[in-house]
């Protein structure tokens, strides 16, 4: 058992398993089977913007404010009359009519690690073992198509991150609900041409005839326990590990090297390409660090935290750095128009849900960093995207006032944004998921039924 706190690719897939089988993970699979209401949305994707986005500069531009506010970009139309976005973004600007938008986001917390762990959780306040919303979809949505219910790309870096536990444990949920991680190391992604997944590499000498094998003793050894969910578990673990499900889901180097190409090689383009191919396998949720790589002319690799732009970094906010969004809103554009236009296009864009969120939003006026200009921390009012799964493409949701500094009409909290992800999936947010079966609710929030 590894001594960290999260399980790791192939630690998830291993840990766990009784010896006497070789391999790994029922406990991952073991999702608790309870019923829940039928889905509008089937599955999901998560994008994290991760240090948070500039509202002013993307989702709620204010072309008649102070220069000192608005930037040097100029807002431009979109296929919704009315609705005008930030000029970085020309490509979403040409789908608005497949998404949402909403400007009211907003909580008081404007440090990363705490904003972050909110977010994840849903809750302004969560306990030390709250789990994940991924997590509580996996409880509630569990799959089954022979693969992890949740899937984690790209680890959070830095030292902005939250806690491990606050996303790659099931919290109070345990571990059955944690995501399959893949992606742990800056390298690891799979923009990089020596990427490679792991997980279900079965242990050396081990073929899977003999996993097979052994799990037949096991279970002729074991009669009675052979009815328990826990022998489901490691049955679903071994297909897991034989199978080729899952080595086929994960593997992108099928794609059309041109599809590629559209989503981007950076390492937003290419793990959004990847959460598109686990959607479609099966997988009910994958949540990806909004982490655009490297930009042309940088030397070294710093952070992933590509959207905190404060200039501290040495790259103005409006540069064309790793850190500035002339890089990263670009990519992010790119990625993220090829996976609604893809999803469409193979007619799943009705039944998944894709989210492009950050912690908090920036400050209206533009500072001065240690070394170059940027925005601070600003969770008083920032915008969030949603597409797919019921969501009315076209709606733009609350407002804020000319500065986008303060909402100006119907403020949206973590609570509020987590339930209304449960209700595109079809979960009551008033399910509860803790142990004792009353004293958690999915979520305390109120789901924004607008937006559908």
């Amino acid at each position: 058992m590894p001594s960290h706190s999260y399980w790791n690719r192939r630690d998830v897939l291993r840990a766990g398993m009784l010896p006497a089988l070789g391999l790994s993970l029922p406990r991952l699979l073991a999702a608790d089977q309870g019923a829940a209401a039928s889905p509008r949305g089937r599955s999901c994707i998560v994008i994290y913007q991760y240090g948070g986005l500039s509202q002013l500069d993307s989702w709620d531009p204010k072309p008649e404010g102070p220069s000192e506010i608005r930037g040097p970009y100029r807002p431009i139309a979109t296929t919704v009359p009315g609705l005008h976005v930030g000029e970085l973004m020309p490509r979403l600007a040409q789908q608005a009519h497949r998404y949402a938008v909403i400007r009211s986001m907003s909580h008081h917390v404007p440090v990363h690690d705490v904003a972050n762990t909110m977010l994840l959780a849903g809750r302004s306040q969560p306990g030390p073992d709250a789990p994940s919303l991924g997590s509580i979809v996996s409880r509630l949505r569990p799959t089954t198509a022979g693969l992890p219910a949740q899937v984690w790309l790209q680890k959070f870096g830095g030292g902005a991150m939250p806690p491990e536990k606050a996303y790659l444990s099931g919290g109070f949920l345990g571990m059955s609900q944690a995501p399959l991680l893949i992606g742990a190391g800056p390298d690891d992604h799979p923009a990089n041409p020596a990427f490679r997944v792991d997980a279900f590499d079965l242990e050396q000498g081990v073929t899977p005839g003999r996993a097979r094998q052994r799990l037949d003793l096991l279970q002729a050894g074991e009669p009675q326990a052979s009815a328990l969910p826990l022998a489901r578990f490691r049955a679903q673990a071994v297909d897991l590990l034989t199978g080729s499900a899952a080595r086929t889901a994960f593997d992108i180097d099928r794609e059309d090297p041109r599809l590629r190409d559209r989503y981007g090689r950076h390492p937003l383009g290419q793990n959004l390409l990847l959460a598109r191919r686990l959607i479609e396998a099966g997988v009910r949720l994958v949540n990806v660090v909004g982490w655009c790589g490297l930009a042309p002319g940088d030397s070294k690799f710093m952070s992933v935290e590509t959207w905190d732009m404060h200039g501290n970094a040495g790259v103005d906010i409006f540069g064309n750095g790793w850190n500035g969004l002339g890089w990263a809103l670009p990519c992010c554009d790119q990625a993220v128009s090829a996976l609604l236009d893809d999803l469409h296009q193979r007619g799943l864009l009705d039944e998944t849900l894709v989210v492009l969120v950050g912690e908090f939003g920036r400050t209206p006026r533009i500072s001065r960093g240690a070394s170059a200009i940027g925005r601070d921390h600003w969770p008083n009012c920032y915008s969030a995207m949603l597409a797919g799964a019921g969501v009315r493409g076209g709606a733009v949701y609350g407002s804020s006032d000319r500065q986008a500094a303060y909402v100006q009409s119907r403020p949206v909290s973590p609570e509020d944004f987590a339930a209304t992800v449960l209700h595109a999936l079809g979960i009551d947010p008033r399910t509860p998921i803790h142990p004792d079966g009353f004293s958690v609710r999915a979520s305390d929030g109120q789901p924004i039924l607008d937006l559908f």
